[in-house]
């Protein structure tokens, strides 16, 4: 309670029956207990108690000068909630409080009230959103032009600066659900540029020193997720495709010829030349081939891992919704 700042010679008035009605004006602060889980979607009951410690149900009964309908339209209309609450209604309770072996009666006022959203959606919710589908549209920033980890690095410091600067907007104590939502979505940031990192390598991999591609794990992969570009390559295709004939593959037999087609010195000479210029060419056409491979099998990792993140993205968000609305 308050410093008692009620005028002085306060009148009890005391009728014929025992009634006495005296009217004390004073300002109590209470005190409650708030269930956060949900904020600011959440809705509070506040129990207000009224009794005697000194006086038994034998000798004094406590009454209302008022019904509880008349108080609730009263009290909707004085309230000063700054804003923040709205007042759904009060209900009264008169059951009797045993203490020892003595009896005392009370009345108890059940306030039902109610946050108001909207400061902490706009202020947010909306905010955290938008930078979330942001950084889910960065994947589609070309991940060979090295801008996207930056980018990504950037939207994720300007998280961090923003959860610090609204931190003052969310409750000091407990765990609510909001917490939880943006806990999730700086998850969902960090992961994605995990995601971009281990991408980058395996395309600057895949240009400098590509390793044998296996043919599972290109059937398997390519196949599925591009089935249009990247179907697997026979192999008498793919000596077409590097522009090689049966005749210049390694361990082929070359044709007889009689002694009188055997080139000389000087055109041995030059058919040794071009024999290692055309092996050249045919080592760094399959080298090519191999990093298109690589290239390609990248691209349908990225996005792999893409519509992964689409769906666990979803999924988390439409869950932290469904129980919010319960």
């Amino acid at each position: 309670m308050d410093v008692d700042k009620t005028p002085k010679d306060l009148t009890a008035y005391v009728s014929n029956e025992g009634r006495i009605r005296y009217k004390k004006p004073m300002k109590v602060a209470s005190i409650c207990n708030l269930d956060i889980f949900y904020f600011p979607f959440d809705e509070q009951n506040c129990t207000l108690t009224f009794s005697s410690f000194l006086y038994t149900v034998d000798n004094m009964l406590l009454g209302m000068e008022k019904e509880v309908w008349e108080i609730t339209d009263t009290s909707q209309d004085i309230l000063q909630a700054h804003g923040e609450w709205e007042l759904l209604g009060i209900n009264k309770a008169t059951a009797k409080m045993s203490v020892g072996a003595n009896l005392y009666d009370q009345i108890a006022f059940h306030v039902a009230i109610r946050r108001r959203p909207s400061l902490y959606v706009i202020n947010l919710l909306v905010p955290s959103g938008f930078l979330l589908a942001i950084d889910a549209l960065s994947f589609y920033l070309p991940v060979e032009s090295g801008n996207r980890v930056p980018f990504k690095i950037t939207l994720l410091l300007g998280y961090n600066v923003f959860l610090l600067m609204m931190n003052d907007l969310l409750p000091t104590s407990g765990t609510p659900l909001i917490s939880v939502y943006f806990a999730l979505c700086l998850s969902l940031m960090v992961v994605s540029l995990l995601e971009t990192i281990f991408i980058t390598h395996l395309l600057h991999v895949a240009t400098t020193r590509p390793p044998p591609l296996p043919r599972w794990l290109h059937s398997l992969l390519l196949s599925c997720t591009s089935p249009g570009r990247c179907r697997p390559i026979a192999p008498q295709k793919r000596n077409e495709g590097l522009g090689l004939t049966p005749i210049h593959l390694p361990g082929a037999k070359e044709p007889e010829v009689s002694a009188e087609q055997r080139p000389g010195p000087g055109e041995a000479e030059l058919t040794g030349c071009s024999e290692r210029t055309r092996a050249q060419r045919e080592h760094e056409a399959q080298r090519q081939h191999l990093v298109e491979l690589w290239v390609q099998f990248s691209y349908a990792v990225d996005t792999l891992l893409f519509r992964l993140y689409l769906l666990f993205m979803a999924s988390s968000i439409l869950a932290i919704i469904g129980l919010w609305n319960t």
